[in-house]
């Protein structure tokens, strides 16, 4: 099979082929999770496929979860057994079989603060949701929970205030690169043969009567407009759904929610354990997660209605969450301590209950207008059931002969023989002239694509060396995620195919000119063009910043919106 390269050539394919005239099956709007996978859907059951997106592939909701994997142990209080059981089945299959390399598994501590009651109770929920996993038949690999007394949950975790637990439980979750899983998606349908073009926006809905048949489109870059037929468009927009649905002049059948979500990054050597926490709040739980060298701690749970495409974290979220880990800290964490923050936003279906945290977190599919499906809501983990009913309800519209989904069984780029690869790396780092944690980054990023990363090294030398202002990447990882995973902007690179804007604590700015000049070669890149890049870069980091110092969403948002959006390419075209 092709490496299903994402490279300037191939975008430029696509959009000849998308604007050609000829109808496609299947085209699909909005490359976050779901997007993304419906296009590998569809195109594994043999469709003509076309996938565009706005803006950069999971530049969305889906570069901004809490980068895990879940069947969602909060769900079992809410009685909701079937989502929770579908989501361990899928956590299962994402370890196991189709992404090894960017789905691991992680463990969490749970605190307990009662005698008793509190131990039977959380452990019951617990020991339910480790027999769910078991049923589903791809639990292999991760541990069973365990009981844990106050002095053995302080050596694993020995950051905690004694005071804070009376003894703890431990479980096992899994975690994703969420945004590297998203474009690997994306990647893997280009491979099978789907016209896969980031940067392209959908402006309008092509009609014949009731019947959806298409869209109108603008390629951002260059600025040109034209027209993509389809027999079936699906909608997987997330949280613009409502914005999308109104370009067709339809009434939806249901509309989404957004609830913003804020995460903090600080480094790994400020919390002291072994362990991700797990910790109860007055609304909802929050996660200190293990990430690399390190710690995420989140979220928050708060209605949005304001810029979706850039949600702002004020002071107000920062404090919130410094004052809920705090509770439980030997050493409290500050504002200094924290390299990153971002936040993201959830598309929830709207319900009846006044909470964001209380809305459904299962999706559903529509059909408003003959020739468009609709998929809305759920949650990052049931991305492929969610991308299995879509093209289901688009192989209604198509008519007999359709195949059933193979997705279960189709493996992403980079995993098939990752297990073999990951037991060899040591040779692979002694050949590659690498240390062998620098081979373990590349395996856990690339799995064995990886090949295709250490062959530029070996072309030249040089981007072997580490990023100036980032030294946990490489130099030919920024040159990789130019030429062969679809970066085309220095934003691209700095947030989602590595996450130097949240790892460091100058938010990457040290690093954006070298990184710049890297992609310049692969995307034609005028020095002009290389200076426009990096201007919008750091204006994005001093807009942000200011959001972050506001004291609430309305004053954060104005002030985000102080960077402008992504530059145009000038001069030589990429």
């Amino acid at each position: 099979m092709r490496t299903g390269t994402l490279s300037p050539q191939a975008r430029a394919h696509a959009i000849t082929a998308l604007s050609g005239g000829a109808e496609l099956d299947v085209l699909v709007i909005g490359a976050g999770v779901v997007g993304a996978g419906s296009a590998l859907d569809a195109v594994t059951r043999g469709l003509s496929v076309g996938l565009v997106e706005a803006r950069d592939f999971a530049s969305g909701t889906s570069s901004r979860s809490s980068k895990l994997i879940h069947g969602g142990l909060r769900y079992l209080e809410m009685l909701d057994f079937g989502l929770v059981r579908e989501a361990l089945r899928e956590r299962g299959l994402l370890i196991q079989r189709l992404a090894p390399h960017l789905v691991r598994p992680v463990p969490f501590l749970y605190p307990l603060q009662h005698r008793g009651w509190e131990r039977l109770y959380a452990g019951a929920g617990v020991a339910l949701y480790d027999t769910m996993g078991i049923s589903s038949g791809n639990a292999r690999g991760l541990p069973r929970h365990r009981h844990l007394g106050r002095r053995a949950a302080l050596r694993v975790a020995p950051g905690l205030k004694p005071e804070s637990l009376v003894g703890a439980l431990q479980y096992y979750d899994a975690q994703v690169d969420d945004a590297r899983h998203t474009m690997f998606l994306a990647r893997t349908a280009a491979a099978y043969g789907a016209h896969v073009a980031a940067r392209t926006r959908v402006t309008g809905f092509l009609r014949e009567g009731e019947r959806v048949t298409g869209v109108t489109a603008v390629d951002l870059e260059h600025d040109v407009e034209f027209e993509i037929r389809a027999r079936q468009v699906i909608n997987a927009t997330g949280v613009w759904t409502d914005d999308t649905q109104a370009l067709v002049g339809e009434r939806g059948q249901f509309h989404v929610r957004a609830s913003k979500g804020v995460h903090l990054v600080v480094p790994r050597d400020r919390i002291h354990s072994g362990t991700g926490l797990i910790l109860r709040t007055p609304t909802s739980v929050l996660f200190v997660i293990p990430w690399g060298r390190h710690w995420i701690v989140g979220t928050t749970d708060t209605d949005w209605d304001l810029d979706k495409a850039h949600p702002a974290a004020s002071s107000r979220d920062i404090d919130y969450l410094l004052h809920q880990v705090n509770k439980v800290l030997v050493t409290p964490l500050t504002r200094e301590d924290v390299q990153g923050v971002y936040a993201g936003l959830r598309p929830l279906l709207s319900g009846e209950s006044e909470m964001s945290s209380q809305l459904s977190r299962e999706h559903t599919v529509g059909s408003p207008a003959p020739g468009l499906v609709v998929v809305a809501g759920g949650k990052y983990t049931t991305y492929r059931v969610m991308a299995r009913d879509a093209v289901d309800a688009a192989a209604h519209g198509l008519g007999d002969g359709v195949p059933a989904s193979c997705t279960e069984n189709v493996p992403l780029l980079g995993a098939e023989g990752f297990a073999a690869l990951w037991n060899q790396r040591r040779v692979l780092a002694r050949e590659a002239g690498l240390h062998v944690a620098r081979v373990e980054h590349l395996l856990r990023r690339y799995g064995t694509l990886v090949d295709e990363v250490l062959a530029l090294v070996r072309r030249d030398p040089s981007l072997g060396e580490p990023l100036p202002g980032a030294g946990d990447y490489l130099r030919a990882e920024i040159a990789y995620a130019a030429a062969q995973e679809g970066a085309r902007h220095l934003e691209d690179v700095m947030t989602r195919r590595t996450h130097i804007s949240v790892q460091t604590f100058d938010r990457g700015v040290a690093a954006a000119r070298p990184a710049a000049e890297l992609m310049a070669a692969a995307l034609g890149w005028s020095p002009e063009q290389v200076d426009r890049e990096v201007e919008h870069y750091t204006a994005r980091v001093r807009a942000e910043r200011a959001s972050q110092e506001q004291p609430d969403d309305e004053t954060a948002d104005a002030a985000r919106l102080g960077a402008p959006e992504v530059v145009p390419l000038v001069g030589r075209p990429g």
